[in-house]
């Protein structure tokens, strides 16, 4: 089993296609199909099933192939650990942030990483705090944002912030930040609301049963983009935290105001793994990222946001558990 061979099968995994693959690695298909039936030879087991519609694995190839993916991620970080330029901070570091958060904050944190620490290759993934969070449990990235997390026995995590949720309506509702909207009077629109089972979604059911309303939910979707899009075509009426309407509502293109009666927040925190010690170059990438949520809250582009008192811009290290 070669790095090659590792390569290949990740590759194809995530393609569906070995043309595509081969593509990707810059090599030819039957070089892609060579290494995988290779290892296919090696191991003994098919990785795939070969079907008209692609290559499909079975869960022995899938579980091969999240291993090898971690084994590439772990050997990357490495090399550009192993490589740096003396007295610089290097490294390959992963970093997840809440799909809500990523238009706030992800620009600012590539464009201060790149500035100030060139050596640092940086990762960013995008999604919903629960992936995140088994991202997290599982070693795939080094640190991410989460909400309404407290330490657990695999992760530490710190307080960042607490952010007010927003009804948000077509702009032409004329929604505004100085005049709160109840949760009966959002009751009396049509809603666009998150799908069951996602964070948001749970937290709007909690407010939804304590006061006792009623939603005609016109959509259910797990994409905060979709679920904007749907708002701005006026399907309904939506709740979405303030870092995922700040840009929209400045824009004009939505209008916002506080959810109210009641009211409903959620907490942002930075977790990253209780095993095994942070690098220099995470260290440095956690200082900058929390340095741009304090930047966001305390520039306004983050409304109904307000900061968790003496926020440490360092990232919560074993045996320093969060507070």
């Amino acid at each position: 089993m070669d790095l090659k061979q590792l390569k290949a099968l990740v590759t194809v995994v995530e393609t569906g296609s070995v043309t595509r693959a081969g593509e990707l690695l810059h090599l030819v298909q039957p070089a892609v199909t060579r290494q995988i039936r290779s290892l296919e030879r090696e191991l003994g087991v098919a990785l795939f099933a070969r079907t008209r519609h692609g290559m499909r694995p079975p869960a022995a190839g899938l579980s091969l192939a999240e291993r090898a993916r971690r084994a590439l991620t772990e050997l990357d970080r490495a090399r550009a650990e192993l490589a740096p330029v003396p007295g610089t901070v290097a490294g390959l570091v992963t970093v997840g942030l809440l799909e809500s958060t990523a238009e706030l904050l992800a620009e600012p944190l590539v464009t201060v990483v790149r500035r100030e620490h060139p050596g640092i290759e940086l990762r960013l993934l995008s999604a919903y705090s629960g992936h995140l969070q088994q991202w997290l449990d599982d070693g795939d990235l080094d640190m991410s944002l989460l909400y309404n997390l407290a330490s657990t026995p695999s992760l530490n995590v710190r307080p960042l912030l607490r952010e007010k949720l927003l009804v948000v309506a077509p702009a032409s509702d004329g929604l505004r930040a100085d005049q709160p909207v109840t949760l009966r009077e959002l009751a009396t629109h049509p809603v666009v609301l998150p799908a069951p089972g996602h964070g948001l979604r749970a937290l709007v059911d909690q407010a939804v049963a304590q006061a006792g309303v009623v939603f005609d939910v016109a959509a259910a979707t797990n994409s905060m983009s979709l679920q904007k899009q749907l708002v701005r075509h006026g399907h309904g009426w939506t709740i979405l935290p303030g870092a995922g309407a700040a840009a929209d509502a400045a824009a004009g293109t939505l209008s916002a105001a506080p959810l109210s009666e009641p009211a409903v927040w959620r907490s942002i925190v930075i977790g990253a793994p209780r095993a095994g010690l942070a690098t220099p170059a995470a260290q440095a990438v956690a200082s900058h990222l929390t340095r741009q949520v304090r930047l966001a809250v305390g520039q306004g582009a983050w409304p109904s946001a307000e900061l968790t008192p003496r926020l440490e811009a360092r990232l919560p290290r074993p045996d320093n558990p969060a507070h």
